[in-house]
C-alpha cells in the first residue's frame, strides 16, 4: 500500500410470481422511506435458531425487504453437499433482488502452528470459492482458532492477512479483517487498522461490529478516522447496560435501539466517512427465535432504519447549530 493509499485508508478513510411482486413492493418501500445512503443486509445468524436452510433464509431476507444477505459459509457448503449447483443458488439470490455483500467463515489463517495455518489457508480458498460461486463480494476473516498461545505480533498477523488478501485476488473475493472483542490478540479497532495498513494491499479493509467495539473496549470514536475503503460492512446490533462489559456475551445482543449503544453517534460518523456502507444485522439472541422468522427479520430491518433516521436527525441538528 502506497503512502497516498494509506492516507486514503485513514482519512478518505412461496410462488415465484407472488414472491417477485412482494420483493418489488419491498424494494420500492425501501427506496422511498429511507434516504440514509446505507445498504441494509441480514446476517443469517439473526434467524439461525429457526434452523432454516439457506434457500429459505434467502426467501425470508428478500420478503422482509433487505437489499443484501450475509450468509454463513457453512450453509453454502451444506447446500452444495445436497448435490445442488451453487449457480442455482446464485440465480435465486439475484432473482430476489439481493446481493451477497459478505459471508461468515472461520478458517484458522492466523494461528501460530504452521500445519494448522496451512490447513486454514486451504479452507480460506474453499470458502472464498464457494462465496464467489453465489456472487459474493467479501468474506469475513476473524481471528478464529487463536487461544491463549504465546503472543502473536501484529506484524506477523499483517503478513498472514496479506497472504489471505492475495488468495482473494486469485478468487475474486475480498477478505475483511474482523476483530473480536473476546480475542486475546485481535480484539480492538486500532489493532485491526494497524494490521490492515501493514498488509500493504489495496483491498485491505476492516469488518467492525458494534458489539465487538464495545466488548473489546475500543469505543466508537475511532470510526471517524476510517474511510469507505477501510470499512465497507459493519455488523449492526445493540447491547444492554447489564450484564457488564466484562461478562456480556454474543447472546446478549439486542435489536438496534433496544440497548444503550450510541447508535446515532456511530451511524452519523459512518455517514460522513463511509457513505454507502453496508449495515448487516447480526444477532444471536434466542429470545428472537420464536414465532415467525419473517417477523424477526422485519423487526430488525425496521429498527435499523429507525437508528439511521436518528443519525440523520443528529446530523441535521448539528448542521443547524453550526
Amino acid at each position: 500500500m502506497t503512502k497516498s493509499s494509506r492516507g486514503h485508508f485513514l482519512t478518505a478513510t412461496l410462488s415465484c410470481a407472488s414472491l417477485s411482486s412482494t420483493i418489488a413492493a419491498n424494494a420500492s418501500a425501501s427506496s422511498s422511506d429511507d434516504r440514509s445512503g446505507f445498504r441494509y443486509c441480514l446476517n443469517t445468524a439473526t434467524i439461525s435458531g429457526y434452523r432454516l436452510n439457506l434457500a429459505d433464509q434467502i426467501e425470508v431476507t428478500a420478503k422482509a425487504g433487505y437489499q443484501a444477505i450475509e450468509p454463513w459459509v457453512s450453509s453454502i457448503h451444506e447446500y452444495r453437499g445436497r448435490r445442488t449447483a451453487l449457480a442455482d443458488l446464485r440465480n435465486r439470490i439475484a432473482d430476489r433482488g439481493l446481493t451477497v455483500e459478505s459471508a461468515i467463515a472461520f478458517p484458522e489463517w492466523i494461528v501460530e502452528d504452521p500445519g494448522r495455518r496451512a490447513q486454514g489457508l486451504e479452507q480460506v480458498r474453499r470458502d472464498m470459492e464457494a462465496v464467489a460461486q453465489i456472487g459474493g463480494r467479501r468474506i469475513a476473516m476473524p481471528p478464529a482458532g487463536v487461544q491463549h498461545e504465546n503472543g502473536i505480533a501484529l506484524s506477523r498477523i499483517s503478513e498472514r492477512y496479506r497472504a489471505v488478501l492475495e488468495l482473494g485476488d486469485q478468487v475474486g473475493v475480498v477478505p475483511e479483517l474482523e476483530f473480536w472483542g473476546t480475542s486475546p490478540y485481535l480484539n480492538r479497532l486500532f489493532q485491526a487498522a494497524y494490521v490492515a495498513l501493514e498488509a500493504s494491499h489495496s483491498k485491505a479493509c476492516v469488518l467492525a461490529d458494534v458489539f465487538h467495539l464495545y466488548k473489546g473496549g475500543s469505543g466508537f470514536e475511532g470510526l471517524r478516522l476510517l474511510s469507505g475503503q477501510a470499512i465497507q460492512v459493519i455488523h449492526l446490533n445493540d447491547y444492554p447496560g447489564n450484564p457488564p462489559r466484562v461478562s456480556i456475551s454474543d447472546r446478549d445482543r439486542v435489536y438496534p435501539g433496544d440497548g444503550v449503544a450510541p447508535l446515532s453517534q456511530i451511524l452519523s460518523a459512518l455517514q460522513r466517512v463511509a457513505p454507502g456502507v453496508v449495515l448487516s444485522l447480526e444477532l444471536f439472541n434466542s429470545a428472537y427465535w420464536k414465532g415467525d422468522p419473517l417477523d424477526t427479520a422485519r423487526t430488525g430491518l425496521a429498527k435499523m432504519k429507525a437508528a439511521a433516521r436518528g443519525a440523520a436527525g443528529m446530523e441535521h441538528a448539528g448542521a443547524k447549530s453550526g
